[in-house]
């Protein structure tokens, strides 16, 4: 294992896509939604910090280091702006990477992303962390999505081997432990994330039994939210097609400062 960053990158064209996948992921669950988006643009999926073929990443735990990680990484940094999209965790990652660099970012999607609500399913979400064998990946991944999207036995299967890298599961266990500290998760400042300009898609599945949908609500009146009913938490897995086609919408929306004015009366 290297320190560095990892990042696969497909797919050509003058717009950048980077996607950021959840807890205890890695960038092979974007493979459906990333086939659908190359033709139209260069994709760039990242392995974060603890995780995958960026296990060793210096400092990997709190989602700053790994948007700044991100953020300096040389593929994003020679984009002149970036469509950012994140799931869960990687959500919030992506929130914090529009916080700290807004004119950086294009858009901004943002599926089911952590620190929108102090609430969390810290059991769930410890036993996913501890998951080593496939009967376990496979049962966790089927108790985080919604009734009647079994999980993808594609998804399970890669991520049953990126367990098998010693440090890996240990690694998740201490992110987990730290995410789900007295059972809440942190939250980032609603007033905060009223300073993004940039167009903002927040989509949650309605039965999500990690995240509550909820965290949906109140949100800066400019964010556009999208419900998936019936779908659960891991909607890269359960709508690919969905989402890559709500990415495209948001991506051809316009920042509310690019808005005409109304001309006043007189």
């Amino acid at each position: 294992m290297n320190s560095s960053l990892y990042c696969a990158e497909q797919g050509v064209g003058s717009k950048t896509i980077v996607l950021l996948h959840g807890f205890g992921g890695c960038h092979e669950v974007w493979r459906d939604v990333a086939a659908a988006l190359s033709p139209l643009a260069r994709t760039l999926a990242y392995d974060l910090p603890g995780h995958g073929l960026s296990l060793d990443f210096p400092g990997a735990g709190p989602a700053k280091v790994a948007a700044r990680a991100v953020l300096a990484d040389p593929a994003v940094r020679a984009a002149k702006r970036i469509h950012l999209v994140g799931h869960s965790m990687g959500g919030a990652v992506a929130a914090l990477m529009a916080l700290i660099e807004p004119a950086k970012v294009a858009s901004l999607t943002l599926l089911a992303p952590g620190g929108f609500g102090p609430e969390i399913n810290a059991p769930l979400l410890r036993r996913y962390a501890a998951a080593s064998d496939l009967t376990e990946i496979l049962a966790c991944l089927e108790a985080m999505s919604g009734h009647g999207s079994p999980p993808a036995r594609h998804i399970a299967d890669v991520l049953c081997d990126m367990r098998g890298r010693p440090g890996q599961v240990e690694k998740l266990i201490e992110v987990a432990d730290a995410m789900t500290r007295d059972d809440r998760q942190g939250v980032i400042p609603r007033d905060q994330l009223d300073t993004l300009s940039m167009p903002v898609m927040a989509v949650w599945g309605s039965d999500d039994p990690v995240l509550p949908s909820t965290q949906a609500d109140d949100l800066p009146p400019h964010f556009h939210v999208h419900h998936v009913l019936a779908a659960g938490h891991m909607l890269i897995e359960e709508a690919p097609d969905l989402v890559a086609s709500i990415i495209q919408r948001n991506m051809n929306r316009r920042s509310r400062s690019a808005r005409p004015k109304l001309a006043e009366a007189g």
